[in-house]
């Protein structure tokens, strides 16, 4: 079976723990893989909350080789300024700008600078919540890296994945 990578949320309070890096450090050992099939999410308002901090947390967890995404992006109260100086590799674009595509203009818009704003800056792009091939479609011609949502399928038990994998 080919590799597939694992997203895991990082909540505001895990970012801020001390031992963070250690303890994934130490899971990454246990579990015996390849740190770059793994991915943490942060949310936009989580990384704004202590930004300074958070840029030398995600730059110490960056050497261990995973990646890392900010996740409901467009959603929270960043400054662009700070999106260059962010050791990220991906932007994920919050489904409440995907859900009324094609319908809703500012949505297009949006999403459509998004997308801009990733490429410009070397990031990948990850579109959250498509549900219709109209939304499929519409990311396709955006060029969005990747979607993620119950157009491909719902959420699974992690003993079911290898079954719908196949």
């Amino acid at each position: 079976m080919k590799e597939i990578s694992i997203s895991i949320n990082i909540s505001a309070k895990q970012i801020m723990h001390q031992d963070l890096f250690t303890y994934i450090r130490k899971a990454i050992s246990k579990a015996d893989i390849d740190a770059s099939l793994l991915e943490l999410e942060i949310t936009e308002s989580v990384i704004m909350e202590n930004i300074d901090e958070t840029i030398q947390i995600l730059e110490d967890l960056k050497t261990l080789g995973l990646s890392i995404a900010i996740d409901d992006f467009g959603t929270g109260y960043s400054s662009l300024s700070y999106l260059k100086k962010l050791p990220i590799d991906k932007l994920k674009i919050d489904r409440e700008f995907i859900k009324d595509i094609p319908g809703d203009k500012d949505d297009i818009a949006i999403t459509n600078a998004i997308v801009s704003l990733a490429k410009a800056l070397d990031l990948k792009i990850i579109a959250e919540g498509p549900e219709t091939q109209e939304h499929i479609t519409f990311l396709k011609e955006a060029e969005c890296d990747i979607a993620q949502g119950y157009f491909y399928s719902k959420p699974i038990l992690a003993k079911d994945v290898k079954n719908f994998l196949k």
